[in-house]
């Protein structure tokens, strides 16, 4: 399954995914030390989403900007983060990637490091973040990064793993890094966002999350309609997490109940969070 970005940018599994993020950054948020957090595949940071890659597809309209309409979703709490972080460009029809919504969750003292290598996209990421002493945009392989930068100096941090799901082997290459970034940082909470495209690849997955996991591990699942089996259909996303937040699980579990009467397609969708460990 090809997952680039900009043809899928504030889809329903975008918006699940950054949602979940906003609430691990704000549990960093907690203690007053400062944090890093890495993002391996960055994309461009923004999309226009007029644009022909977005337009193509339209899933913004079943997505992002079907849940910002919402007054009741925008009262809830656990989403205050996630629409400060979206609002900015939504009113100018532009969608925040990852990196972008984490910038604006972090406070003075915070870092994040943005890795993309496709060289159109990674310009537009270094021209995004041009000038932001807390950012390094960098134009280098995402695995090669989880082996040379870490640990954080700051100790403390979070690992975004969003990666495009472009080959065969993506969920082996997620396992090498995820395998080598362990060996380096035990302590770090890991991301790991997957599309729910094909049942036997996700429990590959994530029973080797289970497996290398030396604490607790847990997914979330959100499923806008039961048949995950028709071809060109994405009507699945995941997102685990290593070391999650001791709240994690009751936050993320909030915020698929509130997200999924919006997001659904038929009365079949089902939203979970359950322990891999």
């Amino acid at each position: 399954m090809n997952y680039r970005h900009a043809f899928h940018a504030g889809n329903f599994a975008d918006v699940v995914k950054h949602a979940l993020l906003t609430r691990l950054i704000a549990y960093l948020k907690r203690k007053e030390k400062p944090f890093r957090v890495f993002d391996t595949h960055a994309g461009r940071g923004r999309y226009d989403l007029n644009a022909s890659e977005a337009s193509r597809t339209g899933e913004a309209q079943a997505g992002v900007l079907k849940i910002a309409q919402s007054t009741t979703l925008r009262a809830e709490p656990l989403l205050a983060d996630y629409f400060a972080a979206i609002d900015p460009d939504l009113r100018e029809g532009f969608y925040p990637g990852s990196p972008l919504i984490a910038r604006r969750c972090l406070r003075e003292t915070d870092r994040l490091s943005a890795y993309e290598l496709h060289p159109e996209d990674g310009g537009a990421l270094r021209d995004l973040f041009a000038g932001d002493v807390q950012v390094k945009a960098i134009s280098l392989d995402g695995w090669l990064a989880l082996g040379a930068h870490l640990p954080p100096k700051e100790k403390r941090g979070l690992v975004l793993i969003d990666s495009p799901f472009e080959k065969p082997s993506e969920v082996d290459d997620i396992l090498s890094g995820l395998e080598k970034a362990l060996s380096r940082w035990r302590g770090g909470v890991y991301a790991i966002w997957y599309p729910i495209k094909r049942r036997a690849l996700v429990e590959k997955l994530l029973t080797a999350i289970a497996g290398m996991a030396a604490g607790e591990a847990l997914a979330v699942e959100v499923r806008i309609a039961a048949d995950e089996s028709a071809e060109g259909l994405f009507l699945g996303t995941g997102f685990a997490v290593i070391n999650p937040p001791f709240v994690f699980a009751e936050e993320a579990k909030a915020i698929v109940d509130l997200l999924l009467p919006a997001l659904k397609r038929d009365g079949s969708a089902t939203a979970r969070v359950f322990t891999l460990t």
